[in-house]
């Protein structure tokens, strides 16, 4: 019996490792965000600045609502010029851009907005609720809503401008489309 029991706490063992090692292997990328397609979850959140900040205000909008951090480099630092960029280029057409700061110190945010020069509006997720209820595991995530709040897509790591402007574009296409 002591033999059996020798063998048995490392065989019990393997099933664990195996689920590990698969887990591994995995890119982020690749696990699909069971969000979209769905109403995007509602938030009211304040700016840096302290004005109030309703995801529902942007209903009829294209909305790229974008998870970050001060301390995500260089993939954070890579995007916010491409945010801001395309912000100023697309607000014109019925885009908006947000910011949400997660797990960050405020004066972290204030720098980092000031050093990119944002202009889109930013708000920090000091309790996590908001990126919790997006499944954002890290940062930076992406994701962008159609103009009625529905999540279209969702993009993981740093948004280029190639990104941008191809989903956006096909968003503010959708919605001109009878």
């Amino acid at each position: 019996m002591k033999r059996l029991w020798r063998w048995l706490i490392p065989l019990a063992a393997v099933p664990v490792l195996v689920l590990l090692a698969y887990g591994f292997r995995l890119s982020p990328r690749d696990i699909p965000s069971p969000l979209v397609g769905r109403p995007a979850p509602g938030f009211a959140l304040a700016t840096l600045e302290g004005a109030p900040l309703e995801l529902a205000t942007h209903r009829g909008k294209v909305v790229v609502l974008n998870f970050w951090a001060s301390w995500c480099y260089p993939a954070c630092y890579e995007e916010a010029p491409v945010l801001e960029r395309n912000w100023r280029g697309y607000r014109e057409r019925g885009v908006v851009v947000v910011g949400v700061d997660v797990q960050d110190k405020r004066e972290a945010a204030l720098k980092f907005v000031g050093d990119f020069g944002l202009t889109f509006p930013v708000a920090q997720d000091l309790k996590g609720t908001v990126s919790v209820d997006y499944g954002v595991y890290g940062v930076p995530e992406t994701f962008f809503l159609d103009r009625q709040g529905r999540i279209r897509v969702k993009h993981v790591g740093a948004v280029t401008d190639d990104v941008f402007r191809t989903t956006v574009d096909r968003l503010l296409a959708e919605a001109a489309s009878p």
